[in-house]
C-alpha cells in the first residue's frame, strides 16, 4: 500500500507542476488573443492570423457557451482561462483526495473491525460531504438536470437538506443551508467516530 501512496504523490506532484506551466501558458495565450480582440495588437497581421487558427478553436467552445449566456465574446479569452485553472485545481483536489483516502485505508486496515467501522464512516461521509460540494457547484452552473452527477448529487443531499430547508431561513437572498449541512456532516461524523 505504500508503494501506491508514494505513487501517487509522485503522479500528484508532476501534475501539480505541469497544470502550472500549462496554466501559464494558456494565460499568455489568452492574453495575446484579448489584445487582438480588443485591437491593442493589430488584427489583421501574421501574429493574429496565428492565434486565429491555432489557439481560437480551443476558445471557441467557451465563447459559443459566452455568447448564448449573452455575454462578451471578447471576454472569451479570460472566462477560458478561469476553465483550465478551475479544472486543474478541480482534478489535483480529486487526487489528494483520493490519496487521502488510500492513506486513511491503509491506516485502518490494521485496526481490525473497529478500523474497518472507521473506515465505512470516513468514507460515506467523505462521499456525502462530496456530493455537497458538486451540488452548490451545480448551482451556479445550471446544467441539465437529467445529468448523470445532477441526479446523483441530488439524490445523495436532498435527504438531508430537505429538512434542513424548513428549519433554516435564507439570509437576504443566499441559502446557507448547504454550509449548515456541511458542518453538520462533520458532527455527526465524530460523533459516530467516537462509537467505535
Amino acid at each position: 500500500m505504500s508503494a501506491l501512496l508514494y505513487g501517487l504523490d509522485y503522479v500528484i506532484s508532476a501534475l501539480r507542476g505541469g497544470f502550472f506551466a500549462f496554466a501559464v501558458v494558456v494565460a499568455i495565450f489568452c492574453v495575446l488573443d484579448w489584445m487582438v480582440r480588443v485591437r491593442r495588437l493589430n488584427p489583421h497581421g501574421a501574429f493574429a492570423r496565428f492565434l486565429r487558427s491555432n489557439i481560437r478553436p480551443f476558445i471557441a467552445p467557451v465563447e459559443r457557451r459566452l455568447l448564448r449566456a449573452g455575454g462578451n465574446p471578447a471576454a472569451a479569452p479570460w472566462w477560458t482561462l478561469v476553465v483550465v485553472v478551475l479544472a486543474g485545481i478541480m482534478l489535483l483536489s480529486l487526487l489528494d483526495f483520493v490519496r487521502e483516502q488510500a492513506a486513511i485505508a491503509a491506516a485502518m486496515m490494521n485496526g481490525g473491525v473497529s478500523g474497518m467501522y472507521q473506515l465505512a464512516i470516513s468514507w460515506t461521509f467523505a462521499v456525502l460531504r462530496m456530493a455537497l460540494i458538486v451540488r452548490v457547484l451545480l448551482s451556479w452552473v445550471r446544467p441539465s438536470p437529467f445529468a448523470w452527477y445532477v441526479r446523483a448529487a441530488y439524490a445523495l443531499t436532498e435527504w438531508y437538506l430537505r429538512p434542513l430547508r424548513g428549519i433554516i431561513p435564507l439570509v437576504g437572498m443566499i441559502d446557507i443551508t448547504p454550509l449548515i449541512a456541511y458542518i453538520l456532516l462533520g458532527v455527526v461524523q465524530g460523533f459516530l467516530s467516537r462509537l467505535a
